[in-house]
């Protein structure tokens, strides 16, 4: 079966070859071709899957060699691959909610000239996204790390005929930039230190390394994973990342992009664990993120901008587990896993609602669509009661787990964490609430369009219906599946590793308290958005609300510490560069000119000057003969 890893990659890099190479003789079925190696990947995950099963828990990591990437004298990078549970876990999500949302697209992308262009830009962003996951050795996750960063870029800017979404692909792919810095500064230490970057021959080693080379591995680490992820302070391009196709958003935010940071801070957590100050460093990024993205989604009235918040605050719980080591890395997982159930389906979601509305995305000139769309609202519905945490659906079994293992910390931090995790649950179900209010309820406030045009609200076809049915059975039933027994847990713990902390407050109490804030957060926004006429024009608000609109200023910090900041730096530079570069030569040539203009007077042309000089020199060297004899 190990012959079967590789072919997980090969059959999407395949379709984005021929799809991207193919040229127009492909327009009629390209996009049939990519979503059959999409679902061709998904039939090899499933048949390993089950593969992993019927192996005991020590057999249960295959490896396949392709072949010697990088061999000089003792060093040598290899392209292979590592399948175990952890990666197993994501190439299953990768390939599942990738293929739905490919089938999808097949109806959403219907009428657009570059259809199967993006297919294959699909696919590319698939094929990268499993190198990543697959990769036995970090230089290799580095190339698939690149790849998918490559592949964001070009589906952000799909419709780069908009100077916004043209905008936010260069928006994305720099902010992106400086994380990946990070990481290949990590890899670079990670050889030094150990002398490889395989992924077996560095993380059973990590004690072995100082703590303050390994903070340091760590540190940069987590800033490549701020910058996949979008996390506290590299998470500014993940609203502008909207101006994609929503089947992109969907992508990027349920199973592939966004869960790269979480994957890598898993994945290395030998390197965290050794490490004990830069993995504080994730709580803290994961709790500031969460909080975060909880406030910019509640003032949101883009739907996808609101929901582009959401996911910016569900990976910061992830990550904040992540954080806490193995007590919270199954969890950190598990909360991915059905993230990926819901955010997908509420991704679609608002792709069908602007399908039906002319492709308008706010918020305050929709309401009432819920007759209009019933599919929609039914599917939407049940992913926002997941991610609500509503009881017994997948969010409220993954999520508890997560605010559990924070009071696990213990002391002082380990209530901070838990109330922190609570706030943002009771934010949750706030702003989701209100999409859902605004959506789907009230009176309809359509609007027509720039041409005139009013909305006919419908429901989508098959094409988009069936995979939000199936992403809403997910986001419904995972989290039995993943409670059944502890079965996931047991699943990923010889990989990740698992320990019970001390925690003051038990499961059942931390449900309840959980449950509590979500119902104060859903009636808040029920007596804001559900007891009174939504205005189609957003009221002023307070100094917060505005400040959240703006995404908390993160884009003017931005602008003033690094776009102003380095205006002035290169203003001065140049006047460094005109006055005192410049003013040095043109000095010297200046001195050395006038200079040559004094001399060239001694070359007048006349005898009798040329006679003088001669008779003056004569002269000179007569007297100081006769004074040296004389002496």
């Amino acid at each position: 079966m190990e012959s079967l890893i590789g072919l997980l990659v090969a059959a999407p890099l395949l379709g984005a070859a021929v799809l991207l190479l193919g040229g127009r003789r492909l327009d009629r079925a390209g996009h049939w071709f990519g979503l059959a190696m999409a679902a061709v990947s998904f039939v090899l995950a499933v048949a390993l899957f089950f593969d992993l099963l019927d192996r005991a828990g020590e057999e249960r990591t295959l490896h396949q060699h392709l072949f010697s990437w990088v061999p000089v004298a003792d060093f040598r990078a290899d392209v292979a691959f590592q399948l175990d549970q952890l990666s197993m876990t994501f190439v299953l999500l990768i390939t599942g909610v990738g293929t739905l949302i490919h089938l999808y697209s097949v109806g959403y992308m219907e009428h657009d000239e570059r259809r199967r262009r993006f297919f294959g830009y699909l696919n590319l962003f698939l094929g990268a996204m499993l190198l990543l996951v697959l990769a036995d050795n970090y230089l290799l996750l580095y190339v698939g790390w690149e790849g998918v960063g490559l592949a964001s870029f070009l589906l952000i800017g799909f419709w780069q005929h908009k100077p916004s979404a043209a905008t936010a692909a260069k928006k994305a792919f720099v902010v992106n930039r400086v994380g990946d810095v990070g990481l290949s500064i990590a890899i670079l230490l990670m050889f030094t230190t150990f002398g490889s970057f395989a992924f077996a021959e560095v993380l059973p080693n990590a004690d072995s390394a100082s703590e303050g080379t390994l903070t340091g591995i760590g540190l940069m680490l987590l800033l490549a994973a701020c910058g996949k992820s979008a996390q506290v302070p590299l998470q500014s391009w993940l609203g502008d990342a909207m101006e994609g196709p929503t089947p992109v958003s969907a992508l990027i935010h349920a199973a592939t992009m966004v869960t790269a940071g979480v994957y890598l801070v898993v994945r290395s957590g030998a390197v965290f664990d050794a490490a004990p100050d830069a993995q504080t460093v994730v709580v803290v990024v994961g709790a500031v993120t969460l909080l975060f993205g909880a406030v910019v989604g509640c003032a949101k009235d883009d739907i996808k901008k609101a929901l582009a918040g959401s996911t910016m605050s569900q990976i910061g719980y992830m990550m904040l587990a992540a954080g806490l080591g193995p007590i919270g890395y199954v969890f950190a997982i598990m909360h991915l896993v059905t993230h990926g159930f819901f955010k997908a389906g509420l991704f679609l979601g608002a792709g069908s609602v602007m399908h039906g509305m002319n492709d308008e995305v706010d918020m305050r000139r929709y309401g009432g669509l819920r007759t209009y769309m019933p599919v929609t609202f039914v599917t939407f519905g049940l992913a926002y009661l997941a991610i609500i945490g509503f009881p017994y659906l997948s969010g409220f079994f993954s999520k508890d787990e997560i605010i559990y293992a924070g009071f696990s910390k213990g002391g002082t931090e380990g209530w901070i964490l838990g109330g922190v995790m609570l706030l943002g649950a009771a934010l949750t179900a706030y702003y989701m609430t209100r999409i859902m209010l605004m959506t789907f309820f009230g009176e309809k406030r359509w609007q027509p369009d720039a041409n005139g045009h009013e909305p006919h609200p419908h429901e989508s076809p098959l094409t988009m219906t069936v995979p939000m049915m199936v992403l809403a059975g997910g986001a419904v039933a995972a989290g039995f599946v993943f409670d059944a027994g502890e079965s996931f847990v047991h699943w990923l713990e010889p990989v990740t590793g698992l320990e019970h902390g001390d925690s003051p407050v038990s499961h059942g109490q931390v449900s309840i308290a959980a449950t509590a804030v979500m119902v104060l957060g859903v009636a808040g926004a029920w007596f804001q958005y559900g007891r009174r006429p939504v205005p189609v024009v957003a009221p002023t608000g307070s100094l917060l609300t505005r400040a959240a609109r703006r995404d908390l200023l993160q884009d003017d910090f931005n602008h003033a510490a690094f776009v102003q900041t380095g205006s002035y730096l290169t203003r001065g530079l140049v006047y460094l560069d005109h006055k005192l570069v410049d003013g040095v030569v043109n000095g010297t040539a200046a001195s050395f000119g006038g200079l040559s203009g004094r001399l060239r007077r001694i070359q007048n042309g006349f005898a009798r000057s040329y006679a003088v000089s001669m008779f003056g020199g004569a002269a000179v060297l007569v007297a100081v003969t006769l004074l040296m004899r004389a002496v």
